[in-house]
């Protein structure tokens, strides 16, 4: 398979990549800086230049023709500010959805975040972060012929992965280690069947690959 992955020098993303090219697909990440390249091609991923926050629909579909499947895993990062939350995790996300239909991708997969929500109340940063996602999510699940999948992991941790998870429509609040949801990524993208869900993602006693079979088709 050949992915490309928005947010391509991201911490899952990198994980990502790792995991994609060890077991033999072809891994493209988008990255907004070329000094970020070195990084990917050293995780076994093409890098290709592309800011998200001033390409077209037309621009990023160039980079996914060809592709048999798009991951987005982007984000402003928890240092930008609110404006940044709109552009990068609301209007990129849209724009690459976008993208994957005018390139013919199906298979579509988000990174989200647990608590999104395009109704989420209050005025802090994180507050329009979880509504930026939430409008991001509601937009990808409206796109009829995208075979999307949402993941909603908890708090991200920079522990050595598991293996181990709870993978649910609704797990309650939690924590996962950003290898946990780069293995999950792996395998949900070569899962089609969980196609339709949003799902939330914690460490728990469930072997990944279990895990994801257990709601394919739920």
């Amino acid at each position: 398979m050949r992915i490309v992955i928005a947010g391509g020098h991201g911490q899952i993303a990198l994980r990502l990549e790792r995991l994609l090219s060890a077991r033999g697909d072809e891994a493209a990440g988008l990255i907004r800086s070329p000094e970020q390249a070195g990084d990917l091609r050293a995780a076994g991923a093409e890098p290709v230049v592309c800011d998200l926050e001033a390409a077209s629909a037309e621009e990023v579909a160039a980079h996914l023709e060809g592709a048999d499947a798009a991951v987005f895993a982007a984000g402003a990062g928890p240092g930008s500010g609110a404006a940044r939350k709109h552009t990068v995790d609301r209007d990129a996300a849209i724009l690459f959805a976008d993208a994957a239909e005018r390139a013919g991708v199906r298979r579509f997969v988000v990174v989200s975040s647990m608590g999104a929500d395009p109704e989420h109340p209050g005025d802090e940063v994180f507050d329009v972060y979880l509504r930026a996602k939430g409008e991001a999510d509601a937009y990808v699940r409206a796109h009829k012929s995208l075979e999307w999948t949402v993941l909603r992991p908890g708090s991200l941790t920079s522990d050595a992965g598991k293996g181990l998870v709870r993978l649910e429509a609704h797990t309650g609040r939690g924590s996962i280690p950003r290898d946990d949801v780069a293995a999950v990524l792996a395998e949900l993208v070569d899962t089609p069947a969980t196609a339709g869900l949003t799902l939330e993602l914690i460490s728990g006693s469930t072997p990944v690959s279990v895990a994801v079979k257990s709601v394919a088709g739920n």
